[in-house]
């Protein structure tokens, strides 16, 4: 069993590596769903809650917490232009809308270029925490968009946090 998971493990981080070569566009099949609460008192596209996109598919990391639910701010940020070789961050605000405690188990980037922190500690029912994603362009041209996946404890984990960019020469 070791063995097996061993050797899944050193296939995705292989996957990872060659995911981040120079490209100027990565593709992915996602599904977008939205968080329930918010529909539940009524929030529109407009107020602080939009959909949270989780990849279907995903083997999530196991927890024992219960579960609860979320509202992010933004699930995906365009950093506009940016010159080649900077490094850039944003700050993904998660508000934990359910009753238990949210737990942020994992946040999976999609390649090596992205560089993920999180809030360690639980967050507390009607409190808020952070998921920053720290992005070098080093490596790449053109425009971009790169994923972290985060794993917490709720329904539809993996959450699919996006950004894109423009790297200018």
């Amino acid at each position: 069993m070791k063995k097996t998971l061993s050797i899944i493990a050193l296939s995705i981080i292989g996957f990872g590596l060659v995911s981040c070569k120079k490209e100027n566009k990565e593709t992915q099949g996602t599904e977008t769903t939205t968080d329930s609460t918010a529909a539940a008192t009524g929030a529109t596209a407009d107020s602080a809650t939009t959909p949270v996109t989780a990849e279907a598919g995903v083997a999530s990391p196991v927890s024992n917490q219960p579960s609860t639910s979320i509202a992010l701010a933004e699930s995906n940020f365009d950093f506009g232009n940016i010159k080649k070789g900077n490094k850039v961050e944003h700050v993904y605000e998660i508000t934990n809308t359910g009753n238990n405690p949210l737990v942020i188990s994992e946040v999976k980037p999609g390649c090596g270029c992205t560089a993920p922190d999180f809030t360690k500690e639980p967050i507390l029912p009607g409190k808020k925490g952070k998921i920053t994603l720290h992005f070098d362009s080093t490596n790449f041209d053109g425009n971009v968009q790169k994923y972290a996946d985060v794993f917490a404890n709720v329904e539809k984990s993996p959450i699919r946090l996006t950004f894109t960019a423009n790297i200018q020469p």
